[in-house]
């Protein structure tokens, strides 16, 4: 700071920081302005002064020795007895191998609860290791086990749940400790998933923690079940009252769902946006634009699509060898094209179903893909086993519909004009930047091709034709269709006029409509604000205003009426910087140290990182990498909600302790007459 009235002659430094000096705010503190001026004391005033901090020192000694003794004295009548402190030990021993089987995956219980019931001669996982512990010695707490009669049931199936549901509960607490602490966050839910027959909305929590690092983390599932309004105000149960959080704070939400239960989370989406404005509604970093948009078009065609991009996928993780056969087919159908075989050769090598271009893709290997099939199916040298083949069939007749057909083509067209929009949003930060600024261009192209249907439709429908000719696929209305609407005797639907109706026109009208909300005015004010990232404002010249922009977080910012002079004064320190290297990332923007000298920059892009549609850090998904992979490789049987929980978390703190304390405040009956372990008759 310098003072322009000084009689010093001062010079600033090339690299001096600018920043704001807040020299009123103390005229508002009354304290401030009655403080007296410090006296100077005699030799005599500091003696006294000296020994009365000297009798208060003792006397604090003297109250915190007392307070440590009926500290003391009320522990002493509050201790546990000894058969206290062994059952204590025992639900710790319990509860340790429920931690173990739940990160390792493993379910507790093999059967179900009936044949569980049923006395099954085969123990179960969680009696075995318990067994296994207590014949290796050294757990004095399991000798109650061991005394127990050779028929009794240890922890019978309604108390291993509870347990395990503690177990989660206490696990959850923790990170949820980290959201309240930092305040914001936003709210992300995968596609819904069946659990034990019952379908459950997957939850996540983004959030920025103490650290700075850019977090998305699963949280539990949701029960799926019910009307609109009823999950509604289910889902504003568990995050409020169940898990502490303040709505007020949730600063943006992204949902990824497909089928039929694409209309119930639009409207929750839409029902939180009112209810919570500053909770925006964004497309999730984690998942390619195109495939959102396709996966929420409820059509039966479309879902076809998805569906069979799923098995495709699942199809050839199964061995390498697959792969190869896809390859040689692709070498057949491309051998004068070399170049475009390689191409399609390395995109198959891929996860190219979820790519921004998986329709494109698809298009242009749907012959190779579908004599692949064929071959396989055929399985003439037996190379492959019976359930690979049946898949190859499945998907094979998948391929070989017309309604596949005409689906896909339409959506590579249509998507053709989001696919760089889409791919932008999850690339670099000057590119989320530039995309927010070219929608109003991608809508004006969609709202044409709406505008002039009919000419477009026919280009599309002749292109699938074509394709579907190259296949030998006949051309005709969907069977299930024509079993519904039987036509009058002597008329004919035509296909033309039925997919331009039921696919065309619809698939066309759901992206613009689906764009729309997505990229609500709000959303696109925030996308502007990346330009308080120094490497995008550079690109801009330095020639920025984000005032217009951030009215909605003002009430975020710790003093919004000085944010104009410190933006002007974070422009002027970058714009003068010299050379240095210029953070491209709203992550490594907040890493700088100087950031702090501007509070309402450090508070906006703390909140601006929430938002889902901005990619994460490198580790930033290591919940969701891991949810994933607990829904591929567990069987629906042995799914489990709280054991689910304990994989995906399986680097989390846990402290048993809290866990013995919260089962037997949570479910009291069972401590009553101690019989975690109890005989069966």
């Amino acid at each position: 700071m310098i003072c322009k009235a000084s009689p010093y002659r001062t010079k600033l430094k090339d690299n001096a920081t600018p920043t704001i000096f807040d020299l009123t705010s103390h005229l508002n503190n009354p304290q401030c302005r009655q403080r007296k001026r410090i006296k100077e004391l005699s030799k005599a005033e500091a003696g006294q002064v000296k020994e009365r901090k000297k009798d208060s020192v003792d006397q604090s000694k003297t109250n915190k020795n007392y307070a440590e003794g009926q500290d003391d004295s009320e522990t002493n009548t509050t201790q546990l007895t000894s058969k206290e402190k062994e059952h204590r030990e025992y639900l710790k021993s319990l509860f340790e191998v429920i931690v173990v089987l739940g990160k390792q995956n493993i379910p507790l219980n093999r059967h179900t609860k009936e044949v569980q019931e049923s006395k099954c001669l085969t123990p179960s996982n969680f009696k075995a290791l318990l067994e296994y512990r207590m014949n290796a010695g050294g757990d004095e707490a399991l000798r109650r086990f061991e005394m127990s009669a050779v028929n009794a049931e240890c922890c019978t199936f309604t108390q291993q749940r509870q347990m395990m549901e503690v177990c989660e509960s206490c696990i959850r607490e923790e990170l949820l400790q980290e959201v309240r602490e930092v305040r914001f966050f936003s709210l992300v839910t995968d596609d819904v998933v069946e659990i034990s027959g019952e379908s459950h909305l997957p939850m996540f929590l983004r959030f920025l923690d103490q650290a700075n690092c850019l977090r998305e983390e699963f949280v539990g599932f949701l029960p799926f079940e019910g009307e609109d309004e009823t999950l509604m105000e289910r889902l504003l149960t568990e995050v409020t009252k169940k898990w502490g959080l303040n709505m007020d704070y949730c600063r943006g939400q992204a949902h990824f769902s497909s089928g039929v239960h694409s209309s119930k989370m639009k409207a929750i989406a839409t029902k939180l946006t009112e209810m919570y404005p500053t909770a925006v509604y964004t497309p999730r970093s984690t998942c390619a634009l195109n495939a959102s948009l396709a996966s929420g078009v409820a059509l039966t065609g479309v879902q076809i699509v998805m569906s069979t991009f799923k098995k495709i996928e699942s199809f050839f993780n199964e061995a390498s060898s697959l792969q190869l056969e896809l390859e040689n087919a692709i070498s057949i159908f491309y051998q004068g094209n070399e170049e475009k075989a390689n191409d399609l050769k390395e995109a198959c090598r891929t996860n190219w179903t979820v790519r921004h271009d998986a329709f494109e893709v698809a298009v242009d290997v749907l012959e190779s893909l579908l004599l692949c099939m064929d071959s396989v199916h055929d399985n003439e040298d037996l190379r492959w086993s019976d359930q690979v083949t049946n898949d190859a069939l499945e998907i094979s007749e998948a391929l070989a519909d017309f309604e596949f057909v005409a689906s896909l083509v339409v959506l590579k067209n249509t998507l053709s004009f989001t696919r760089a929009f889409g791919k932008n949003l999850q690339g670099p930060t000057m590119d989320v930047y530039f995309a927010a600024n070219s929608l109003t261009a991608v809508l004006h192209s969609l709202n044409e091709v709406s505008d002039n249907i009919d000419v477009y439709h026919e280009f599309w429908f002749e292109e699938a034709v074509n394709l579907a000719a190259a296949l030998e696929i006949p051309v005709k209305v969907p069977r299930l269709y024509l079993r519904k609407h039987h036509p009058e005797s002597g008329t004919e639907i035509q296909p033309e006029s039925y997919f331009k109706e039921h696919l065309t026109a619809p698939v066309v009208s759901h992206v613009i409509n689906e764009l729309n909300d997505l990229f609500s005015e709000n959303h696109l004010n925030a996308l502007r604000c990346l330009t308080l990232v120094p490497a995008v404002m550079g690109q801009l010249k330095f020639n920025t205003s984000e005032e217009n922009n951030v009215e909605m977080y003002r009430n975020d910012l710790p003093n919004a009426d000085t944010l104009p002079t410190e933006l002007h004064c974070w422009r002027v320190k970058w714009k003068h910087r010299g050379k240095v290297t210029l953070p491209s990332t709203v992550h490594e923007t907040l890493q700088l140290a100087e950031v702090k000298f501007f509070p309402n920059v450090l508070a906006f892009l703390r909140v601006l990182c929430n938002l889902p549609v901005l990619s994460l850090d490198v580790d930033g998904d290591a919940s969701r990498k891991r949810f994933q992979m607990y829904l591929e490789n567990t069987p629906d049987k042995h799914r489990s909600k709280s054991l689910a929980f304990l994989n995906i978390h399986y680097n989390a703190r846990h402290d048993l302790d809290v866990m013995v304390d919260s089962y037997i405040k949570m479910y009291p009956e069972n401590e009553s007459h101690e019989q975690v372990c109890q005989p069966v008759d």
